[in-house]
Order: structure tokens, then C-alpha cells, then sequence
């Protein structure tokens, strides 16, 4: 009964039919879609869900003990979204006071501890990433012209937004910081023109990046190192970093954005892509940094800003990518879903699991929880752009770039 309850004080919508360990089938929410049916399988995994959802929900869908009977897991991890409000109010008032010290200390990402939360994730298999990725392997944020634009149309498309924004000329220095498996630098050098130095603290990327610019032919106008953007002295006329600034943490942003304006000429433009929340400063949840990404924050603009203006930056351009990465993330989960057999066959079962629910919660986080992705165009100089944004929109696609 006391179970009961607490579930009925946490569900109050949606339609959840909740079956016990012991038999007992519970119906939870106010009756609206979806229609989720989920079975628990001991007494010892509904303790844990009930005492700490946020992180035992995806453990025990990973242990196998949270079985979806009815409906799919997007269904279940959308209902639960729609309830976080009445989830997160059930929180220990002693955990959310302490939440601020506690987000400084899990996010202290010195040089060491970076190059170990990059190759907890990034270093898991690139063939793995191929499996769900698109050709170019881009994992960050697509560009959708239209809903039903294919995931390497939406690539392609974010790419060029990106390079529009950066107000490209041929010959240019370009820094990535962050560059992955290499894709946007390759198209910046091989459609715009310019020269770009890619740095990235994943060994896998590294190998694959370098591999990738040797085939195309582009090694005299792109290089990948294995660096941290800290250690960087040279003078770049563009920046980019997609993706990479949920990993510095809140404790460096002062540090990051120094360091932009010190490898940034007089002249030059930074563009900064990078998820963010729209309900302002909150924790990354517990079980995304437990098995996914330590160390990481998704972070709110009145984190971000208060750093680029004490740093003298003109922020010249805000735009703000609501749906996008919620189609990504579908687009991501769908294919993932179709090579499901491969990713148990390379790792196990709960791995795939454990994918699977981070997809899937990702995909909703951007549907139903404010999550959102930043773009924002730094200079230094207020006559360093166009007066208007025109320039940023309209550009004619390049060619899709041939991937080796």
C-alpha cells in the first residue's frame, strides 16, 4: 500500500499500469495517453525505484528487473517525462540544497579526469558509433530544413548553418575544439577553403579522423591532434566547438571562454554549439552521469553569458534549436534499434540496454523536459560580422562529403 501511494503521488498522467512483484496491478496516472504497462520483478528493484527514480528507473531497465509489457520504452520514458515536475518534488530536501556544491565538485575536469570521461564514452568502439550514426559520423545536434529531412541531410544541413555563421574565407585558420571523427572540419577545408586543426581528447576519434583525412586527400589542409583546448598557444581567425562544451563543467567556464579569447584574433569569430536547458541552472541526472557522461552539464544561458560578457566578448548572434535534437535523437534511436543484435553480439545485453534507455531519455529530455541546443556566435570587434543575418541563411548546400 505504502508503495502504491508514493507511485500514485508521482504518476498523475499518463495511463501506467504498474504490476508488482507480488502480482498486484496497480493503475496509475489520469488515463491519458500513453498507455504504458511495466512489471517489476523483486521487492528490492521497487525499493529502489521508489526511493531514487532518477537513477534506479534506468538501472533496473538495464538488470532487466523493469520490464515494458505493454507499449515501448519511448512510450514509458515519455510518460515519465511529462511527470519529472511530481518526481523531482519528491526529492530529499537535503539532496537539492546540496546540489550547487555538489555540481562543482562532480564537474572539477581537470586535463586527467577530461581524457577519462572522454574515453568512458567516446572510446567504446567506432565501429559501434557507425551502427546508428550518419555516414559522416556527426554526433551532436542535426539541422532539420524539414521534419522529415533524412538524418544525413540534417547533417549536412547543421554543417552548413555552422560554417554560414562562421563567415568563412578561403585560407583561414580554423580551429575545432572538439572535432570528433573529423567531419566538419573535413567539409569546412574541403568546401570553404580554409585550414583547420582539430583537437579532440578521444584516442578512437583521433585514429579514425586522421585515417579519414588521408583518404580524402585533405592532409595538407587539416590535422587532428590529441590536445586539450587548455594547452593550445596559436592564433586561430575562426573557432568552433560543437558538442564538446557540455564537458568543460561549470567550474571552467571563466577558464574556456579566456581561452577562446586568447587563441581568437582581433578579428576573428568563435561559434559555440551546445546543448543547453530553458529552465534555467539544475544537475545532470543521476543515472546519465553514472553510466554515460561523467563529468558532464548540459548548462543554462544565465550560465554561459555572465562568462562571455566578464570576458568582453560581443555576443553577436543567439539562436536557439529546440526540436532538432529531439529528431536526432529518434533518428539515432531508430537505427540503433535496427542493429540491436550487432551492439549485444560487440558488447552484452545490458549494454544495449543500457543504450537504449540513454537514447530513448535523451529523445525525451529535448520533447518534454527544456532541453534545447545553443548556438552562439562570439567576436570581439563589433564590426567583425554583417550587420544583418543574412549571411547566415540561404547558402547553397556543397556537395555531400565522401566519406572513406
Amino acid at each position: 500500500m505504502l508503495y502504491r501511494n508514493t507511485l500514485a503521488r508521482l504518476v498523475k498522467e499518463g495511463n501506467l499500469t504498474f504490476i508488482a512483484p507480488n502480482g498486484e496491478t496497480w493503475q496509475l496516472g489520469n488515463g491519458s495517453p500513453p498507455n504504458v504497462t511495466v512489471r517489476v520483478t523483486s521487492d528490492a528493484a521497487l525499493r529502489k525505484i521508489i526511493t531514487n527514480p532518477a537513477l534506479a528507473t534506468g538501472e533496473m531497465y538495464m538488470a532487466g528487473e523493469l520490464q515494458i509489457e505493454q507499449g515501448s520504452l519511448a512510450d514509458f520514458v515519455a510518460l515519465a517525462a511529462t511527470n519529472v515536475e511530481h518526481i523531482l518534488a519528491s526529492q530529499n530536501h537535503l539532496v537539492k540544497a546540496t546540489n550547487p556544491a555538489r555540481r562543482r565538485i562532480l564537474q572539477y575536469n581537470s586535463r586527467l579526469r577530461s581524457r577519462r570521461n572522454v574515453a568512458h564514452h567516446y572510446d567504446l568502439s567506432n565501429d559501434f558509433y557507425r551502427l546508428f550514426l550518419d555516414e559522416d559520423m556527426q554526433y551532436s545536434c542535426a539541422y532539420f530544413r524539414h521534419e522529415n529531412d533524412s538524418l544525413e541531410t540534417a547533417q549536412l544541413q547543421k554543417k552548413i548553418h555552422i560554417a554560414d555563421k562562421l563567415n568563412l574565407k578561403p585560407g583561414m585558420n580554423v580551429l575545432d575544439i572538439g572535432c570528433g571523427w573529423g567531419g566538419m572540419a573535413m567539409t569546412l577545408a574541403r568546401e570553404y577553403g580554409v585550414n583547420v586543426l582539430g583537437v579532440t581528447l578521444s584516442s578512437e576519434q583521433l585514429a579514425l579522423a586522421t585515417a579519414r583525412v588521408k583518404a580524402a586527400g585533405l592532409g595538407d589542409r587539416v590535422r587532428f591532434e590529441l590536445r586539450d583546448y587548455r594547452d593550445l598557444t596559436e592564433k586561430f581567425d575562426r573557432i568552433v566547438s560543437v558538442g564538446m562544451f557540455e564537458h568543460v563543467g561549470v567550474p571552467h567556464y571563466r577558464a574556456f571562454f579566456a581561452q577562446i579569447w586568447r587563441l581568437l584574433k582581433d578579428d576573428g569569430v568563435a561559434l559555440l554549439h551546445t546543448i543547453g536547458r530553458a529552465d534555467g541552472p539544475g544537475v545532470t541526472n543521476a543515472w546519465i552521469r553514472k553510466y554515460i557522461f561523467p563529468g558532464g552539464y548540459s548548462p543554462a544561458l544565465s550560465e554561459i553569458l555572465p562568462h562571455v560578457e566578464k570576458q568582453g566578448f560581443y555576443i553577436s548572434d543567439i539562436e536557439i534549436l529546440r526540436l532538432h535534437y529531439a529528431h536526432t535523437l529518434k533518428a539515432w534511436r531508430e537505427r540503433f534499434l535496427q542493429h540491436r543484435p550487432k551492439v549485444v553480439a560487440m558488447f552484452d545485453e545490458r549494454f544495449a540496454r543500457m543504450w537504449e534507455f540513454y537514447l530513448t531519455g535523451s529523445e525525451m529530455a529535448f520533447r518534454y523536459q527544456g532541453h534545447v541546443n545553443f548556438q552562439i556566435q562570439l567576436i570581439k570587434r563589433v564590426s567583425t560580422t554583417p550587420i544583418t543575418r543574412d549571411y547566415m541563411c540561404g547558402s547553397v548546400p556543397p556537395r555531400p562529403l565522401e566519406v572513406p
